[in-house]
């Protein structure tokens, strides 16, 4: 049957007119990105057809994933990257580290898939210098899962450089590896184009009816158009339906039925074709020999127009590809690999090879499957995840013994957990678990189940689950046991009283007693910090300090940064608890360091989140924002988000009612849906921070006494105490001011912090000299502290008593030094509450004109300050996972903005 090649790209000038606009751009130093998506056939790789005839002067780079490549890592990457691998010296260090080992050409720790991103832009962008690049990646679903995250690196990323890429991707609603790249949705062709297609595609007269049809049926896709019509019979076109099936599922099965008309050596020789996803000619035809087929053969799928070879092998369509191979029988496909796998270097490409002979194999095979897990363990080693899960599994599929292939099909799952593709793990779990053999591996089931669960959706079941599965650890394995319960209780802190009754801190607590009941003084951090995290819910903060503060000690001796990937989160909770301030910003510094120079992106982003909390605490408000606008990158980069404990406190100490109320109650809301308690209750402990800067106080009780009854997570609870007593004395609810004070000293552990709030919210309930000695002695404490925030509220709460007990002078001093220092911090409220004070006081200062929007973006801002300070674009780069030359690009409009010409304009024209 012949279908002839007709135009599948009719009626497309938007979309055309798109692809040119964004070659111009490309051509101009405007780097662009577009993800093409649409069903199979839709016309996806027609419009990448046209990219590549209209992208004169540029150099066309080509990629592709093929289904059976998503086990091998960074497969396409390699396609894009390979033709420039002679300039990888040109790269920084790191970079180039990452880039040689992930495509094996030098050994080493596994490269973090983004400094590997950062190395691409880099290469691409080097030689995009020399010469406009347009990669297109075609049938980017079938990427493998590193490639894939790269890509999507590179694409957030174009932006001065003379680059487009295209990527073509399935439609599909589990497809979110490019979500947030601008996007190019093809849709079918409108009826009219439709029409012309099947007048120009179909011998003869084609009845008015069944045409309507087809184009009803099909949704104008041009593929299923040519394809279907070409092979209805005379009887068809004359009244036949086309099917109600999927479109790809009667695409396929429309090439089964051509496939099956051919001869067998024709078959025998589409289906090695398909079994070769390296679309290698020249082993194509040396495995062909060996199974008795060859150019004949392919002279009649050509002829077909099923395939083509040229210096590649390319299939008309993947559904092609795919039916080919599924058109053979078992025998043949275990024919064609066996040929595959005998014709080829085993030095060249050893993992390619081993698929191949694993694909022979007719049963349980150790040795193969021994050495799909070495497979596996290199693959982890270059950072393919997903390859390495995909090795694991073939590794269980062909393990005989159920204990053993258990254990793989467990490893499989955690890896595929790793690399984020949680349906997949959940699978192979629920697998393994009818191999299980043992207790302990009962109890890791039930802990994977619970991890996934919480990585997909940290929602009211999560501790519940992470909370059984610990137990089910206690006795076969007391340090998994521990690791398990560290996992429950935050994922119990997170949800708070949201979680469902039997995972909220306190049953969580209880239960991670009875397995960890006295660790002793001698004990590992990890056991003392779960024993004092468990005995402060159960018990008080009094029993659990002995314990925290040990873990706490151990965390901050021990320079092992896998301390930072373990436990760095939860040791922060309980510096926190602690009140030890300056533990905590030690450990989110240590923690953001780390995190930042190993290029482990998702624990980066979990640290940004707690150093972002503590540096707006401290009162550094512009670089709080700096930390959030890397975190916000980071986390669209990697799919994950900034938790907002830091951003709810940034925006109550601005003090900009109009940005930070709608704020406030997003995120209380988001967090009700996800069932996130602390995130619910921060919004609403940063609601009386914020209101009572503003000087209204009884919005600040209503917002304080929303928190303050959370019993689950103590750390807010503690943190809303100081403003419910300021905003309760303001609105002369003594009785409450006083309960919550009582509370805040029942939980102040002795620290300069704790004590001097305790102190502060003393003086606002005391009268004459007890008062002013509580003021006193509040400032002195906090001053020791890096609380500017709160040491400048206690001078302004003590200058309007001074001026209420009419000593002007005293309370102008006490108050203007609360004014200049939140003038500083940009704590817009406060400040303005302390301009009032200072003019009841008989001090005139000019009110400040409405702050006018600068004229840098934020990102523009913090790259000009980076380049203040004297960084170098590489390093800027490096540190904001751009490329230098959009450094470069960016400077250049900071210059044009700003009126200066050199960085060191930039020294006098942006404060310190």
């Amino acid at each position: 049957m012949h279908v002839p090649r007709t135009n599948a790209f009719l009626g497309r000038d938007h979309e055309r007119a798109e692809i040119d606009g964004l070659l111009g751009r490309a051509r101009h130093g405007g780097g662009s990105v577009l993800v093409v998506r649409g069903e199979a056939g839709i016309g996806k790789t027609a419009l990448m057809r046209y990219c590549a005839r209209q992208a004169s002067g540029f150099r066309v780079l080509e990629a592709s994933g093929v289904e059976s490549e998503m086990e091998l890592p960074f497969a396409a990457l390699h396609q894009l990257c390979g033709p420039f691998l002679d300039r990888i010296g040109a790269l920084p260090g790191p970079q180039r580290q990452a880039l040689e080992v992930a495509f094996g050409l030098a050994g080493g720790n596994p490269p973090d898939l983004f400094f590997l991103g950062l190395a691409t832009l880099g290469l691409l962008a080097e030689a995009a210098a020399e010469q406009p690049l347009a990669c297109l990646v075609d049938d980017a679903q079938w990427l493998d899962g590193a490639s894939k995250q790269v890509l999507a690196f590179v694409g957030r990323r174009l932006n001065a450089e003379p680059m487009l890429l295209v990527i073509a991707v399935r439609e599909d609603p589990d497809e979110r590896g490019f979500d947030g790249l601008p996007s190019l949705v093809l849709s079918g062709l409108t009826k009219d184009d439709a029409r012309k297609l099947l007048t120009a595609s179909v011998a003869g007269r084609l009845e008015d009816r069944v045409r309507d049809r087809l184009i009803a049926e099909t949704s104008g896709n041009p593929l299923a158009l040519l394809e279907l019509a070409g092979g209805m019979s005379r009887a068809d076109l004359a009244g036949g339906s086309v099917g109600h099936s999927p479109l790809s599922g009667r695409l396929h099965d429309h090439y089964l039925r051509r496939i099956a008309e051919l001869p067998e050596p024709t078959r025998l020789f589409l289906a090695l074709a398909a079994a070769d996803p390296t679309a290698d000619p020249a082993l194509v035809w040396r495995a062909g020999r060996a199974l008795g087929v060859g150019r004949d053969e392919a002279a009649m799928a050509e002829a077909e127009h099923l395939l083509t070879i040229d210096t590649l092998v390319r299939f008309r369509h993947p559904l092609v590809r795919s039916a080919a191979y599924s058109a053979a029988d078992q025998a043949q496909r275990r024919a064609v690999h066996q040929a595959l796998a005998e014709t080829m270097d085993p030095r060249a490409d050893p993992e390619r090879l081993l698929s191949h002979r694993a694909a022979v194999a007719e049963a349980p095979d150790e040795e193969i499957a021994a050495e799909l897990e070495e497979a596996a363990g290199r693959a982890e080693a270059r950072g393919g995840r997903t390859a390495a899960a995909g090795f694991l599994q073939r590794s269980a599929a062909l393990t005989g013994e159920p204990g053993r292939r258990a254990d793989r099909t467990l490893a499989a799952a955690l890896a595929y957990l790793q690399a984020g593709s949680m349906q997949k793990a959940a699978g192979l779990v629920a697998e393994a678990a009818a191999d299980v053999r043992t207790d302990l591996q009962r109890a890791l089931v039930a802990r994977l189940q619970g991890q996934i669960g919480w990585a997909s959706f940290p929602g009211p079941s999560a501790p519940v689950q992470l909370s059984r599965s610990a137990a089910q650890l206690e006795g076969l394995d007391a340090d998994l046991a521990r690791e398990a319960y560290l996992d429950a209780w935050g994922a119990s802190l997170v949800a708070g009283r949201l979680a469902d009754p039997e995972g909220v801190l306190p049953e969580v607590s209880r239960a991670a007693l009875r397995s960890n009941p006295d660790p002793g003084t001698s004990a590992e951090p990890e056991a003392l910090l779960l024993h004092g995290l468990a005995t402060l819910i159960v018990d008080s903060l009094d029993a659990a300090g002995a314990s925290l503060r040990r873990a706490v000690d151990g965390f901050m001796a021990d320079p092992d940064p896998a301390w930072y990937q373990k436990g760095a989160n939860l040791v922060s909770t309980a510096a926190v608890l602690l009140w030890d301030f300056e533990a905590w910003a030690t450990l989110s510094g240590r923690w953001t360091e780390h995190a930042r120079a190993a290029g482990a992106l998702v624990p980066l982003v979990s640290a940004l989140s707690v150093h972002e909390l503590v540096t707006a605490w401290r009162g550094d408000l512009e670089a709080a924002a700096a930390l959030r606008d890397e975190g916000d990158v980071l986390a669209e980069a990697v799919g994950t988000r900034m938790f907002p404990l830091g951003a709810v406190l940034l925006a109550a100490y601005r003090g900009r009612p109009d940005e930070a109320v709608p704020l406030l109650a997003t995120v209380a809301a988001e967090a009700v849906e996800r069932s996130e308690g602390i995130s619910a209750q921060s919004a609403h402990w940063a609601e009386a921070v914020l209101y009572n800067g503003l000087g209204r106080y009884a919005e600040a009780v209503a917002a304080a006494e929303r928190t303050v009854d959370e019993t689950y997570l103590p750390q807010v609870t503690w943190w809303v105490l100081p403003e419910l007593v300021e905003a309760a004395v303001r609105t002369g609810k003594r009785d409450l001011a006083e309960s919550a004070l009582r509370r805040l000293a029942e939980n102040a552990y002795g620290s300069d912090w704790a004590l001097g709030l305790t102190a502060r919210c003393r003086a606002l309930l005391a009268d004459g000299a007890e008062a002013e000695r509580w003021y006193q002695e509040a400032i002195t404490l906090l001053d020791r502290t890096l609380l500017r925030p709160e040491s400048a509220r206690a001078r302004l709460l003590y200058g309007e008593w001074l001026r209420r007990e009419e000593r002007l002078r005293d309370a102008r001093d006490r108050i203007g030094e609360a004014h200049e220092a939140f003038t500083a911090m940009g704590a817009e409220g406060f400040a303005e509450r302390a301009r009032r004070e200072l003019a009841a006081s008989g001090v005139k200062l000019r009110r400040p004109s409405s702050p006018q929007a600068s004229d840098l973006s934020a990102q523009e801002e913090h790259i000009a300050r980076l380049a203040r300070d004297g960084r170098t674009n590489p390093e800027i780069g490096a540190e904001l996972f751009i490329s230098a030359r959009t450094v470069e690009w960016h400077l250049r409009n900071v210059y044009m903005k700003l009126g200066i010409t050199s960085r060191k304009g930039l020294r006098e024209t942006l404060s310190a």
